[in-house]
């Protein structure tokens, strides 16, 4: 007996340590060679194993956050980190406006913010590579960037105006279990800016870093791609302290920190 009663907590430490390999409310992606709308020259791009956040962070998460660090407070966050419109949603520091829902998507968020909400949870915001490479996913396959209905659908999102009460989880997940890439809001990555729309895309030296324009096109890899087009548009004409409406996200770990 006395054997037993010793054995019943190590075998509850070791289910809950490989129950959640990777941090609670995460799935594993597992990465492989791609070809991305624009990457290297347009070249095969590596992603490694990572885990992802299945949900996009709430409103209710990053109150919990703010509640902790309250220098990331609405009324207390610096401009040279958050403009003027960082968390404008919120009624005050503590509050949601009404109307607002605790569980959509946090929005009016700055890259800085969002990376700092990620730091504290032992996580970061995934690499662009990472996010295009989960995203590119539909409920049944890995890549479905051939069905011209996935382009299709994921359009018809971006053009319909966000609503207050988008909550998180109400669309489809994914082949990777990972809800709401597509549907809810745009998110932030940590090199969103890394490949940058200009006039030119023939790797001149001047280019106008906060130029929104398509020609940028003459380097893409899947010029049928309308929607990553957009995406990429518009990560390249936005500044890390920009809070956005329809700009929320998620974070990621690397694979091995989580084994």
């Amino acid at each position: 007996m006395r054997t037993k009663i010793f054995r019943l907590p190590i075998v509850l430490i070791l289910f809950h340590m490989f129950s959640y390999g990777q941090s609670e409310g995460m799935v594993r992606i597992e990465g492989a060679r791609y070809i991305p709308l624009y990457g290297r020259d347009s070249t095969v791009v590596e992603v490694k194993d990572f885990d992802l956040d299945v949900y996009p962070v709430t409103n209710s998460e990053y109150l919990d956050f703010v509640r902790e660090y309250p220098k990331w407070q609405k009324s207390k966050a610096k401009a040279i980190f958050a403009d003027a419109t960082y968390l404008r949603n919120w009624k005050n520091d503590l509050e949601l406006k009404d109307g607002e829902l605790l569980n959509s998507p946090v929005t009016y968020v700055s890259w800085f913010a969002a990376k700092a909400y990620c730091d504290c949870q032992g996580k970061r915001l995934p690499t662009m590579d990472e996010w295009e490479y989960a995203a590119m996913a539909d409920e049944t396959v890995k890549d479905a960037r051939i069905k011209k209905s996935y382009n299709q659908q994921i359009l018809s999102w971006y053009e319909a105006p966000r609503s207050n009460e988008n909550k998180i989880g109400e669309n489809p997940k994914n082949y990777w279990g990972v809800y709401d890439l597509h549907g809810l809001v745009w998110e932030w990555t940590s090199d969103f800016n890394s490949v940058l729309l200009s006039g030119e895309s023939r790797k001149d030296n001047e280019k106008d870093n906060n130029l929104f324009c398509g020609s940028a096109s003459l380097g893409a890899t899947d010029l049928m791609n309308y929607a990553a087009f957009m995406r990429y548009a518009f990560r390249g004409s936005i500044k890390a302290n920009y809070a956005i409406k329809n700009l929320g996200f998620r974070c990621a770990t690397d694979a091995e920190n989580t084994k």
